[in-house]
């Protein structure tokens, strides 16, 4: 017997027995998202590493060692997408999505790529579901934003969740680029008590070295210097905004002055949700400002601003907090076959039964009955209709209610109008 083969490292495979749950999330973010505006958009699986070197940003965790990145035959250097916000704006310049339509808000679910450790929620292939609005400088639309994501989680009835927030400032010389120098200052005269990232971070990016995992490091910026006390003016009108909306849609929030968020891009307001049930893996959203972004990739200055959800680490939250799910899907009708005959009318039966909108599946296999209507249990079948030698001498087909155990004759040329009605009942 050949070696089985299995799947890659940081991937999995979504059976049939539990996809129903990311149909059930997926469905409930396209129903908030575009009750809010948003519209799907779609974009290529791998695009040009420049996009994410010029857009999440050369120093970045995502760019220097996380990206899937291989040169193709005509000797070009592509990356699979590793995130979704900069081939969302490389898309909105590049099909001109900005003549018509002042915001632009999009929404999308895809598969995204990160060369990471595996551990709980986090794969290295993950669907990320994510939304990007363009065009606003509105602190309104942050709020928007934040409050799309709550309402969100609201219907999905995820509990004991919080989103903390804070403005990172701009590029102001008064604001974040003064901040970052007192903080360089503060680092270095506390260098010896740092830990290696947090040595490495300090010339390359040193905002990430205040949401730092490590115990000391962590205390000794909590002693440091804050950047909500180094916002320049309109950072701070921003900021007392943003805060006085979510209090108007009395949506809780907490102000944490060392959330960073790890790209680039990231202007002002940055927010993150958490969630109880995976322990230290608890974020299940994030996002932000990014006001720059869109003049860096050639476009007009833009303000514009989004967020990230992993799919994969949402379902395991809702999982782990033993949140109910929907029922997986069954199927309306199985249909038994006995006998070579059989098998010729429960395949016309079922084609006539699929195009009156039924679902239906049948049974092709040389098993015996019993064995096909544990199938059918299995299956989640609301009814069976089982044709055999008899039933075709007398042209009529046995049908057995599945929930009750009822069985009835039916005359074989009334079987579609029968289950319609039928099934017309059982869906009230």
């Amino acid at each position: 017997m050949a070696e089985q083969i299995k799947a890659v490292r940081g991937t999995r495979d979504i059976t049939p027995d539990e996809v129903y749950k990311w149909h059930y999330v997926e469905s409930a973010a396209r129903k908030v998202f575009e009750k809010f505006g948003f519209r799907e958009i779609r974009t290529p699986i791998f695009e040009h590493t420049e996009l994410f070197v010029k857009g999440t940003g050369e120093i970045t965790d995502i760019v220097q060692k996380e990206m899937y990145t291989f040169e193709d035959k005509g000797g070009r250097s592509l990356t699979l997408r590793p995130e979704g916000t900069p081939p969302v704006v490389r898309s909105y310049l590049e099909n001109n999505l900005f003549v018509d339509i002042p915001v632009n808000k999009f929404y999308y679910i895809a598969p995204m790529f990160r060369y990471e450790r595996p551990q709980a929620g986090r794969y290295r292939q993950h669907m990320q579901l994510g939304v990007e609005s363009i065009g606003s400088p509105s602190p309104a639309a942050d709020a928007e934003l934040m409050s799309m994501y709550w309402h969100f989680i609201t219907e999905l009835n995820i509990k004991e969740v919080k989103l903390s927030m804070n403005n990172v400032g701009c590029g102001n010389a008064d604001c974040r680029p003064n901040y970052v120098e007192h903080l360089k200052s503060y680092a270095k005269e506390n260098i010896d008590s740092l830990c290696d990232t947090c040595k490495d971070r300090l010339e390359r990016n040193p905002l990430r070295m205040l949401d730092c995992k490590v115990e000391g490091c962590s205390e000794i910026f909590k002693k440091g210097p804050k950047i909500l006390d180094h916002l320049c003016q309109e950072c701070n009108k921003h900021l007392k905004l943003v805060k006085s909306y979510m209090e108007r849609l009395e949506i809780p929030y907490e102000m944490n002055p060392f959330l960073v968020r790890g790209l680039d891009y990231y202007t002002r307001t940055v927010f993150e949700v958490t969630a109880t049930g995976l322990g230290a893996q608890d974020a299940i959203a994030g996002g932000g400002r990014y006001d720059n972004l869109v003049e860096q990739l050639g476009g007009k200055p833009t303000p514009a601003l989004g967020f990230g959800c992993g799919l994969d680490r949402l379902i395991a939250t809702m999982e782990a907090q033993n949140t109910r799910f929907p029922d997986p899907p069954g199927i309306d009708v199985y249909l038994v076959s006995v006998g070579e005959e059989g098998v010729s009318r429960i395949l016309e039966i079922s084609y006539l039964l699929r195009r009156k909108g039924i679902s239906a599946e049948i049974g092709l296999e040389d098993r015996s009955l019993r064995s096909q209507m544990k199938t059918a249990n299995k299956l989640g079948a609301k009814y069976v209709i089982i044709i055999g030698e008899e039933e075709i001498e007398k042209g009529v087909a046995s049908l057995k209610n599945m929930q009750d155990g009822h069985q009835e004759t039916v005359d074989m040329q009334m079987l579609g109008s029968t289950m319609e009605d039928k099934l017309r009942i059982s869906h009230r």
